[in-house]
């Protein structure tokens, strides 16, 4: 008897998974990691390994509780999650604080919507969030981010050029801004491998870097680090659940992202400007889909409608960063918190006793 082989659609399948792309994301980071250690010996390291362990046992416990699930942890994005959370904070932070981090960042940042991209926003971003509100005076403190007594290596003089050497290696800020090469280097190959695409990263310099001159050029000083930028703007805006799925999308929330990073630095927000930015579009994300969607084929693209969709949600993005950075500046963002923590739980409740019956 002849068999007869079966396929089912889509007949295209790429031989990929989520465990794959977080493995490239992974070993984007590591040079950036290795640098840690140079510059801080172990210290860093256990930071780093804090927030990657209780990030996998909050995934593990609370993934059974939740789903049923006893497998999700090894899939990778946990090991991620917290490897990104350790970048954005310093190298000193309090192990205790790191470990409610990266709790948080998965509990609050994905678990609760449902799992594995279902999050609106990025987890590390919401774990670091929790930490500045429910830690502010270990999160403020400026002992959390340099310790001469504890530096190991405090330069690498490779090039002739002070700028350069310190492009290439510079112990100061987050956990995963000492070496700015190493990051531009694990963006392009997050790039060469198709894990994201060039947009994002591209209209978020490009929107953050023209006021920047233009305000410069004008005598206004403005305090940034181009680490925390390139960070931000490779591994964190470019996270896919809670980023447009459009490249005309990508470019309006990249270069959206930029200008409102800008409008937070200028009033006043110091440290959070890109955590804060970056959150705000994740919010947004779902609107900018549906004004840039792929017209339908066969019918005409109204063009005048778009644009007025376009305006509308610029002034909201604009509107939604003025009232964060006034929240900022009066002390209100653990409101904000507390309003979102409430959101997602009631949110969660819902889902979970549908599910049950």
């Amino acid at each position: 008897m002849q068999s007869v082989k079966i396929q089912y659609p889509p007949f295209v399948r790429a031989n990929d998974s989520t465990s794959k792309v977080m493995f490239d994301v992974i070993l984007a980071l590591i040079p950036c990691l290795v640098f840690s250690y140079f510059a801080f010996g172990f210290v860093p390291v256990m930071v780093i390994l804090v927030a990657v362990g209780s990030a996998l046992l909050t995934e593990f416990i609370f993934s059974m509780i939740f789903w049923s699930k006893k497998n999700s942890v090894t899939d990778g994005s946990g090991i991620v999650t917290g490897i990104l959370l350790s970048c954005t904070i310093g190298a000193f932070t309090p192990l205790y604080v790191v470990a409610f981090g990266g709790a948080m960042s998965v509990l609050f940042g994905k678990l609760l919507w449902g799992g594995l991209g279902r999050n609106p926003f990025n987890p590390a971003l919401v774990g670091r969030e929790f930490m500045t509100v429910f830690f502010p005076t270990v999160m403020t403190s400026g002992s959390i981010w340099y310790d001469r007594t504890a530096v190991n290596l405090s330069g690498i003089n490779l090039f002739d050029n002070e700028l350069l050497n310190g492009l290439f290696f510079r112990p100061s800020g987050a956990i995963g801004e000492y070496s700015i090469l190493f990051l531009t280097l694990g963006g392009l190959y997050l790039l060469f491998r198709r894990r994201i695409s060039w947009h994002i990263p591209f209209a978020l310099f490009a929107a953050f870097s023209l006021p920047l001159y233009l305000l410069l050029y004008l005598g206004n000083s403005l305090s940034f680090s181009l680490g925390g930028l390139m960070l931000g703007a490779i591994f964190m805006a470019t996270d896919m659940p809670s980023s447009p799925s459009t490249s005309s999308g990508k470019i309006f929330y990249g270069a959206m992202i930029g200008l409102t990073a800008i409008l937070f630095i200028l009033n006043g927000v110091n440290y959070e400007y890109m955590s804060y930015s970056i959150l705000l579009l994740n919010a947004f994300t779902a609107p900018v889909n549906w004004v840039f969607r792929p017209r339908i084929w066969g019918r005409k693209l109204d063009w005048s409608n778009r644009l007025g969709q376009g305006v509308g949600i610029t002034a909201g993005i604009l509107l939604a960063a003025y009232a964060i950075a006034y929240l900022h500046q009066i002390g209100g963002i653990q409101y904000l918190l507390y309003v979102y923590i409430a959101f997602c739980i009631i949110r969660f409740n819902s889902l979970y006793i549908r599910k049950r019956i």
